[in-house]
């Protein structure tokens, strides 16, 4: 059964998040197997990539920097859908796979699949 990705099941699985000028790194941890997923991507907006023309720029550089640099990004919110957390977990949750006896997605070993996160 396929369930779909939503903040409520993925909420226990993280164990860390740490968040500098251009990345989210966020951990996900799998209380079964006791292993660890590490997911990076960029501190943007979930939609893409804050896009500002060079004519932009050189016209009006305030408002282009304002727009840049005060654009709300939203890291976790309950009712949203649009959050870097739910874009990290996506990342590798190739990794997981959702179990009804435990009510939690649980980490599996891919054979074969060329790790583009770190597993610990």
């Amino acid at each position: 059964m396929i369930m779909a990705i939503q903040h409520k099941n993925i909420t226990p699985l993280l164990e860390f998040v740490k968040i500098d000028r251009f990345y989210v790194v966020c951990h996900f941890k799998c209380k079964v197997t006791n292993k660890t997923v590490i997911s990076t991507v960029p501190f943007e907006p979930y939609d893409g990539k804050i896009e500002i023309s060079w004519q932009d720029m050189l016209l009006r550089p305030i408002e282009s920097y304002n727009r840049y640099y005060h654009t709300p990004i939203t890291i976790y919110n309950h009712d949203c859908q649009d959050t870097v957390v739910l874009k990290a977990f996506e990342k590798v949750s190739k990794y997981f796979e959702w179990n009804e006896n435990f009510g939690s997605y649980v980490y599996i070993e891919k054979k074969g699949l060329e790790f583009e996160q770190k597993v610990s």
